[in-house]
This record gives C-alpha cells, sequence and structure tokens, in this order.
C-alpha cells in the first residue's frame, strides 16, 4: 500500500525549502533543488511559491482548527476613526463593534495626508494600544490608507512594535500621493509607488518592524489602477504587495432613498477620469454582486493575474466611515487641521439614513486561515492566500483541498497553495461548507442556491501587461445546493493533470445573477451589474475563495 501524507502550509519565511529561497545562489543548490527552482521559473510559479503559497512538507498545527488546519479568522484590513479628515469613531467604537461582530482581527487605516503624517499617525496610537488591553479577542493593527502615488488608494499596516508610528511617520511622509502631490498618472509617480512598497520590503529585511503588508482598496472604482501598475507593485515585491478588495465597502450606499442613502453599493457611480486608464470598458466602473469588477468577471483582470501562476489575493471590508442607521455625528468644534482628528461623536439625535456605511464584521468578512491567534499568523496567512471572504453571513465555513487520488495515497494543498503532482496523476477538488445556522445581522438565515468551480491555465507572465483577459478561465462546474442543510460536500474532478491550472469558488444565494461579461458560454450565471441608486445589499450575498494551483511535475 502507498503512504499517505497531507501537507500543512503555515511556513515563516525562514522555513522555505532551498529552491524557493532566493538568499540562496542557484551554485548552493543540490540537483534536485536547482532542478525544482528551475521548473518554477519556467512555469511562473515561483512567485507564487515566494509569497508563501506553497504545499510544504509538515503537519499541520496540533492545536489548530480541523479546517485545513488552520485556525480561520475573520477580520477587516479597512477601517477608519476620528482621525481621518472625514472618519467619526473613536477607534474603541471601531474595535467594540468588531468585537462583537464577530471580528478576531481589525486594521485601522486612517487616510493619508499632510495633517495625518505630521500629527495624527503618532496621536492614533495611545487609542490603538488601550483597544489591545480592553478587547484581548480581537487583534488591531494600525496601519494607514495609502494614497498611492499615481493610483487609487490602499491599505498598508505593520506588525504591532515599538517602531510601528515611527515608521508608518516616515513611509507616509515619504511616498503618500497626497502629501507628496503625487496623485498623477506618470511614470514618475508610479516609480515613486515602487519606492514605498521596496521601502516596505527593506525595513522588514531590516527587522525595523517584524512585518509590512499592502493591499490595494476599491481598485476599479476611479479606473486609476491600470492593469500595469497592478502587476508592478506585485512583481517588486510579492511579500508585501500580495492583493486587492475584491469586494469593497460602502455597501449599504446602494440601499434606495428615502430609507437609504441611494447611491451605488462600493460607491461606484462614477464615470472615467482624465486620470483613468482608457482601456478600461465602462462597466468596469460598477459593482457586480457587491464585488468589484476586476474580481466579479470570470475571465477578467484578476483571472488575468492568476493565470501568470503568481499571487495576488482578494479581500473584502467594510471601509467604515459613518454607518448606516447610526445615531452619532462627529462632536461640536472639530478642527481637523488643527488636531489631527474630530471631536468626539455625539448623540445626533436622530436615525440617519443617507450614510452607506456599515460596522465592521456587520456585512463584509474576511477570513484568514492562521496557524494560531496572533498578529504574526494573520498577517503570514493574508500573504499565503489562505483567505475566503463572504457578503452577510452567507455561510458559516468553508474547507477547499486540490488533492491527488489514486492508489500512491495523497497529497493536497489548500487556499493561495499549489500543490504538486506527477504529469497524469488523477486530480479532485474536494469542498466541505458549513452552511448558515442562525440568523445573520439582518436578521434572516442566508440561503446558498449555488456553488461556482472556476478554472484556469496557467499560461505565464503576461506578454502585455496592460492586459485584464484571461481567455481560458471559465466556469467548469455549478452545484446547487438550494435543498442542503447543515453541511455540503462537494467534488469535482479535474481529471488528469497535464498542464499547469488553477481554481477558484464562488457562491451565492441565487436571487440576482447574469451571464457574465465575457459571454454565457465562459460565466452563464454570474453576478448582475448592480443597480445605482436601488441594490439592497442583503437581497444579494457571494461568497469568493482565493485559488489553488496544480502543477504537473
Amino acid at each position: 500500500m502507498g503512504h499517505h501524507h497531507e501537507h500543512g502550509h503555515e511556513h515563516d519565511q525562514a522555513e522555505l525549502s532551498p529552491a524557493v529561497d532566493l538568499s540562496l545562489p542557484d551554485e548552493a543548490l543540490s540537483p534536485t533543488d536547482l532542478s525544482r527552482r528551475s521548473m518554477l521559473r519556467r512555469t511562473g510559479l515561483l512567485g507564487a511559491v515566494l509569497a508563501g503559497a506553497t504545499v510544504l512538507s509538515g503537519a499541520p498545527s496540533a492545536a489548530a482548527s480541523p479546517k485545513g488546519g488552520f485556525r480561520w479568522l475573520s477580520g477587516d484590513h479597512h477601517v477608519h476613526t476620528q482621525y481621518s479628515n472625514d472618519g467619526k469613531y473613536r477607534v474603541a467604537d471601531q474595535v467594540r463593534h468588531a468585537d462583537t461582530y464577530g471580528l478576531d482581527w481589525l486594521v485601522i487605516t486612517d487616510h493619508g495626508n499632510a495633517t495625518h503624517a505630521r500629527i495624527g499617525v503618532e496621536k492614533v496610537n495611545p487609542d490603538i494600544v488601550d483597544a489591545r488591553s480592553r478587547y484581548p479577542s480581537t487583534l488591531v493593527f494600525q496601519g494607514l490608507e495609502w494614497n498611492i502615488p499615481a493610483a487609487e488608494h490602499g491599505t498598508v499596516f505593520v506588525h504591532p512594535g515599538q517602531n510601528e508610528v515611527a515608521l508608518l511617520r516616515q513611509f507616509e511622509t515619504s511616498f503618500d500621493g497626497g502629501v507628496r502631490n503625487a496623485t498623477a498618472s506618470t511614470p514618475a509617480n508610479e516609480a515613486l509607488a515602487i519606492a514605498g512598497i521596496d521601502f516596505l520590503a527593506d525595513v522588514v529585511r531590516r527587522r525595523t518592524v517584524r512585518d509590512a503588508l499592502m493591499l490595494a482598496n476599491h481598485p476599479a472604482r476611479k479606473g486609476i489602477d491600470s492593469p500595469h501598475e497592478i502587476r508592478n507593485w506585485r512583481d517588486a515585491q510579492p511579500h508585501i504587495a500580495v492583493g486587492m478588495e475584491g469586494a469593497p465597502g460602502h455597501q449599504a450606499a446602494g440601499i434606495a432613498a428615502p430609507t437609504g442613502m441611494g447611491r451605488a453599493r462600493g460607491l461606484y457611480d462614477g464615470s472615467p477620469g482624465p486620470q483613468s486608464f482608457p482601456g478600461y470598458p465602462l462597466e468596469s466602473y460598477r459593482t457586480f454582486g457587491g464585488f468589484d469588477w476586476m474580481t466579479a468577471t470570470v475571465g477578467g483582470l484578476w483571472d488575468s493575474l492568476l493565470a501568470e501562476g503568481k499571487p495576488w489575493w482578494i479581500t473584502a471590508n467594510s471601509d467604515s466611515h459613518h454607518v448606516y442607521t447610526d445615531t452619532a455625528t462627529v462632536g461640536p468644534g472639530s478642527n481637523y487641521e488643527a488636531d489631527g482628528k474630530q471631536a468626539d461623536p455625539v448623540y445626533r439625535g436622530s436615525v440617519d439614513l443617507g450614510e452607506g456605511d456599515f460596522w465592521p464584521g456587520y456585512y463584509s468578512r474576511t477570513h484568514v486561515g492562521a496557524s494560531d491567534f496572533s498578529y504574526a499568523a494573520v498577517m503570514n496567512g493574508i500573504r499565503a492566500g489562505r483567505v475566503w471572504v463572504d457578503h452577510g453571513q452567507l455561510i458559516d465555513g468553508i474547507d477547499v483541498r486540490l488533492r491527488t487520488t489514486g492508489r500512491w495515497g495523497q497529497s493536497w494543498a489548500t487556499l493561495g497553495g499549489v500543490l504538486h503532482a506527477k504529469r497524469g496523476t488523477q486530480v479532485e477538488l474536494v469542498v466541505t461548507i458549513d452552511l448558515a445556522a442562525q440568523p445573520n445581522w439582518a436578521q434572516f438565515v442566508p440561503q446558498l442556491a449555488r456553488v461556482d468551480v472556476i478554472q484556469g491555465d496557467v499560461t505565464g507572465p503576461a506578454a502585455d501587461r496592460d492586459t485584464f483577459v484571461a481567455p481560458r478561465t471559465r466556469v467548469v462546474k455549478s452545484f446547487d445546493t438550494t435543498a442542503a442543510s447543515g453541511t455540503v460536500s462537494l467534488k469535482y474532478s479535474l481529471g488528469r493533470l497535464d498542464r499547469p491550472v488553477y481554481v477558484r469558488l464562488r457562491g451565492t444565494d441565487g436571487n440576482r445573477t447574469a451571464p457574465g461579461l465575457r459571454g454565457a458560454e465562459v460565466d452563464p450565471a454570474g453576478p448582475a451589474m448592480d443597480v445605482l441608486g436601488n441594490a439592497d445589499p442583503w437581497r444579494d450575498l457571494w461568497f469568493y475563495t482565493n485559488p489553488i494551483w496544480a502543477l504537473p511535475t
């Protein structure tokens, strides 16, 4: 009988195998490791391995939950407070609500600007330190929302430590597009963005801070995050620039007036401007089932990145500034420019129906597979792509494994990972979903109607770095789950592995669907474009997972 191997995934950079440790030159490798490194380079998958997205031998942590050997920690990396020029809430308000609504981790990301760099980044820190003490069940990171030079916004955050404030202030002062008057889409400003990402990599390398990450926020909202810029961020430092919001915040903004803001989910109701990438179609400025066009389009921009065999992960966040139906308003006498913060909020005397945000954890959740409950484990899990996202608590949990089958045993990879298997080996996708068992915060139990398997070929680095099409990606299987209850188990056979491929999953409540933008033969029932001014987010729920690659050896 063959041996049975199940491979875990939680490995720090120091534990990488020699083949993927680029601190070792080729000539220092054994013939076996040199062969493996060469193979990974040829297929374009070395970047995925370097980002921690690989299947390496080792048992899952005994302390972890049984779902793939990891604890799945829910969080939000895009949250504002009174230290933003357009914010309102105290740090404690956001953390208390995040804790109440079930989040395990949270990143405070007040807007980058000259005042924040001068005062706010330091003044917010004691509030964050206090929240860490008062809410020990929630990991509270300090970060900021970076005005990416020549592009949109991004989350930048660091592992807590004695240098977190000084590091973030130095980064913001030196590399924020608003502070540096570097917002125009010029080559010089694009280079400044890369310099900022390189700076973060350097301070981690020099151990000034233990870790740092960058993720692009609401990437298609204004059309100014061009495909080549995203590729450049990712390729410059794949351990730092790791992904983007697959679904933006401001999800309540689509609720129709007079009981809602009457705008668009995510506030995606704009049009091309002078700095926008001219190749983007008009539909890219809208959301689809609450998700960004880059993510929602099967065979679109996100898939074009994944088809290169390089990591680029998605998240979902609240972007919480002013919460729908809240009763607070900015305190009287606020002077942000002088104080670096808004005055503490006060009771407004009525319910506010004119805002578009939810509290962290109330609607959008980013679930990270972590080895333990710690800041480092959350950051490692994000970097490795062990992430799935959902809206409205559509499902309670999901375990996804791509595995080999046959008489010689079994190996597997989970989200963000790479399954290495001999060419011709039978490979199958095995999925276990815990359906929603109790009402969500809108007080109904969501019903999962369908799960889609999306598969694409890995074709290597794109010849055109501004491409946003993956012609070999499509929905290959749909499972009807309308009659299911409790736990759902699904299997899909990929057949014999004869070329590099990846798979990812998507699920829906089935309330609003339409053929995908690349045609019904690619995506017969994808998310429909959200209607401006009339898009109730609770009646159109989706979940998405990050991909798993399979690589023949």
